[in-house]
């Protein structure tokens, strides 16, 4: 739907619990307008909805795409002022466009900052907490992704949780990824290790991608999602098998999907995932429709895993290399998805063969007398 100058797509899903969960993508409509016009289209845009469609919803995660952070990320700051965990990159979004913003909201939850730092949506026996735009400005990126995790692991024992038990979900940005990934995956290698994540045991879900922070000497910004009060028995991670190889067998560590059960509902959390096969390797090189259509299929099948489809995704981050190909991968996004929320966004690929990566969150009701309601 259009709002003013902007462009709003949601959805929304409502359980038995007494908790419904929106994800909305807010980007501005007018290319020539100046950068602050936009930003005041997208906010006037939200807070819309909020009084509207939304209302009775509270924001516990957003995310702010800029064209560049240097000029830009003050105003959002400045600008929003929401109790809620905020991410702020610079992934110019590609429809021509300077700011675009992604907001996950719950109702019938309290928000609150804990004194850890994260932000925590509560409701019945579970805290959702969540963080964005941790960074730091050690030496490299190595020593800064290190640190971020250090700092994590320090914040969720504040909360009486643990990486491997309560973390379900990290986005690790990271500044000329081609020349920085490295540093990252060895930092998060090391200390996962420490915290009894290994192959043999499990990762936790993420994507790895470019983007650059406000500060050019961020090389590694990092956001995270964990849950207090879930069990190991409603944590599954998904696998895809036939499609998909283990991240380990190439030397990093996250895993390409996971689950959680609530009582009255599942949620999955799909990590970055791009044209692949099961035995590593890239599907159709310099081949930016065919890696369109395979990634896809690969999302499908971990879906398709944790007994979902295409239908109960919520939303969708699409990441492409070279901005040249926004014409036919959008083109290929409005035929199969036209009213999904999505963006599509310039963040290159850990692996420069990749040319369209893409993540999602997805929900489906189910009912499980196992474990409590959301």
């Amino acid at each position: 739907m259009n709002i003013g100058d902007a462009r709003a797509r949601f959805s929304a899903f409502t359980g038995t619990g007494g908790v419904s969960e929106y994800h909305v993508m807010i980007s501005a409509t007018n290319v020539m307008a100046p950068y602050q016009q936009q930003l005041d289209a997208v906010l006037d845009a939200y807070q819309h909805l909020l009084e509207t469609d939304l209302k009775g919803a509270t924001a516990v995660f957003k995310r702010y795409f800029l064209s560049d952070a240097s000029n830009q990320a003050d105003d959002v700051i400045a600008s929003d002022v929401s109790d809620c965990a905020k991410s702020i990159i610079e992934q110019a979004p590609l429809d021509g466009t300077k700011i675009a913003m992604w907001v996950y909201l719950m109702s019938g939850v309290s928000t609150r900052q804990t004194d850890s730092g994260l932000y925590e949506a509560a409701h019945g026996s579970y805290r959702h907490l969540w963080n964005g735009t941790a960074f730091n400005l050690a030496a490299n990126s190595e020593h800064q992704m290190r640190l971020l995790f250090n700092e994590y692991v320090m914040q969720l024992a504040h909360e009486e949780c643990t990486l491997a038990d309560n973390c379900i979900r990290t986005w690790l940005f990271v500044n000329d990824i081609d020349l920085n990934y490295g540093g990252v995956v060895r930092a998060r290698n090391q200390v996962f290790f420490t915290q009894g994540l290994t192959p043999q045991t499990h990762f936790i879900a993420s994507t790895g991608i470019g983007g650059r922070q406000q500060d050019a000497n961020v090389l590694a910004q990092m956001d995270n999602y964990a849950v207090k009060g879930i069990t190991s028995e409603q944590v599954h991670h998904l696998y895809a098998s036939t499609h998909l190889n283990r991240t380990s067998d190439y030397g990093v560590s996250f895993e390409r999907g996971t689950y959680v059960d609530y009582g009255d509902r599942r949620h999955v959390f799909i990590s970055g995932t791009a044209s692949i096969d099961n035995k590593g390797r890239i599907v159709h090189p310099k081949d930016v429709v065919k890696q369109t259509h395979r990634m896809w299929e690969n999302v499908e099948a971990l879906l398709a895993e944790a007994g979902c489809s295409y239908e109960d995704v919520g939303e969708m981050v699409v990441y492409l290399r070279d901005p040249s190909d926004y014409a036919v991968v959008s083109k290929l996004y409005q035929e199969r998805f036209p009213d999904k929320p999505y963006v599509i966004v310039l963040a290159p690929v850990c692996r420069p063969g990749w040319l369209v990566e893409m993540e999602c969150m997805a929900v489906k009701a189910q009912e499980n007398d196992a474990f409590p309601a959301l």
